[in-house]
């Protein structure tokens, strides 16, 4: 009973949650799926619960991920997919359940929360030079499949664009990592080595996704150097970022394949040939074809659940030579949102996305504007929500960096209220 009262087991409990959602995110959609319902038993088990409750209604970034199951709820009422409705209220779940489960038990350590990140970063970096090493096994043969545009998933079979995203955020978080006052000289060192490896994981496989988030954050920061008048370090990593390409496509041959077929790719659509084979010009006649869509339910939306269905209907009327099985979906979050939600949908997942950075709290927290970064960046070219690791990468993300930095906020204005149970640290 003492380790259920001093609030160890609530604790213990979200510990493991957490670690089974990396784990999970890198290996098992099993563990994916029992992490949010382990984070839930750790919020019950949290012997202030009846104090706490209030934290949840009140923690702004729990209350608009609550927000996006109950657009969906309303969406029941103008949704003609109910199957596939139901579907996607049972996958939206974790919307609740991740937010619950940080705010509601008993936060992590600064060593604990440490101790996440670090599995995170380790454990992006073994998968991607495990991958690496496949690749270059036989790389003539990869080399092929990318001039077909198709790239190499992680050797766990992580789908390459969550696991780009996945590689080039575990660069960030583990140069931000070795600045812990946590971590042993040891540590730092295994992750300086892992954020190399992430790096050279996303250049010689190619993955285009991934190194679009990594350049982007690297400019940002870059631009925000300047604007602080570090004057040479941020010359410096710009003359890097100009570089950084060069060098890669002068060294990798896979990065040289992936840059001459993503012209041509393009080509095939800008010049109305035959796009059934390229994704990219698949890509532009789905965003075509979302337009269509959104321009005639531009308010609420098509519904959620029946953005597909749209797409299809729409494609019978201009099909652009596509095959059936050739007729893609949107790869762009924002537009999905919009011809799912409208304007209002739209609305409040972009209030999700980006009303941390309103906050100065938020924005001295480089952890939470790299995570938002990358995810915002992604977004344009591929509907991470559509994936169930997408939705698990932004969910698990943004209960542990975002829903937990605004209790701790909360926590902090009230005075402690829940003395001694709030030992968090939110920069890790």
């Amino acid at each position: 009973m003492q380790y259920y009262h001093s609030g160890k087991l609530s604790q213990h409990l979200l510990w493991l949650a957490a670690a089974a959602g990396v784990a999970g995110l890198l290996a098992s959609r099993a563990l994916v799926a029992l992490a949010p319902v382990v984070g839930v038993l750790a919020a019950l088990a949290n012997p202030e619960l009846r104090r706490a409750l209030p934290l949840y209604f009140h923690n702004g970034a729990a209350m608009r991920g609550a927000g996006i199951v109950g657009f969906l709820l309303v969406s029941s009422l103008y949704t003609s997919e109910w199957a596939t409705w139901c579907h996607e209220l049972f996958r939206s779940l974790p919307w609740l359940g991740v937010p619950l489960a940080f705010t509601l038990a008993v936060p992590l350590t600064g060593r604990q929360r440490l101790a996440v990140g670090v599995l995170f970063v380790l454990g992006t970096a073994a998968v991607g030079l495990a991958t690496l090493g496949e690749y270059l096994l036989d790389p003539a043969r990869a080399n092929a499949a990318i001039r077909m545009g198709q790239n190499m998933q992680a050797i766990t079979n992580v789908f390459h664009i969550p696991f780009g995203v996945m590689l080039a955020l575990g660069f960030f978080w583990g140069l931000l990592l070795r600045r812990s006052p946590l971590a042993s000289s040891g540590l730092r060192a295994a992750l300086l080595v892992a954020a190399i490896a992430a790096v050279l994981t996303l250049h010689m496989l190619a993955y285009r996704t991934g190194l679009l988030v990594l350049y982007t954050g690297l400019l940002l920061y870059a631009v925000q150097l300047l604007t602080r008048r570090h004057w040479a370090l941020g010359l410096a990593l710009l003359l890097a970022l100009g570089l950084g390409p060069w060098a890669a496509f002068d060294s990798f041959e896979s990065v040289r394949v992936r840059a001459k077929t993503t012209v041509w790719d393009v080509q095939q659509f800008t010049l109305n040939h035959d796009i059934n084979e390229y994704s990219l010009a698949r890509r532009l006649a789905a965003v075509e074809t979302a337009g269509a869509v959104i321009r005639q339910h531009w308010l609420f939306g098509v519904a959620p659940a029946d953005t597909h269905a749209a797409m299809q209907s729409q494609y019978q009327w201009q099909d652009f030579g596509l095959r059936p099985a050739n007729r893609v979906e949107v790869h762009n979050q924002y537009l999905e949102t919009l011809m799912g939600g409208g304007l209002v949908g739209l609305a409040l997942w972009l209030a999700v996305l980006f009303w941390p950075l309103t906050q100065p709290r938020m924005r001295r927290n480089p952890y939470v504007c790299f995570f938002i970064i990358g995810q915002a960046t992604v977004m344009m070219v591929a509907d991470m929500l559509s994936l169930q690791i997408g939705l698990n990468l932004f969910v698990f993300g943004y209960g542990f960096l975002v829903v937990a930095a605004e209790r701790e906020g909360a926590v902090s204005s009230e005075h402690d209220v829940l003395s001694p149970l709030t030992a968090f640290s939110p920069t890790l």
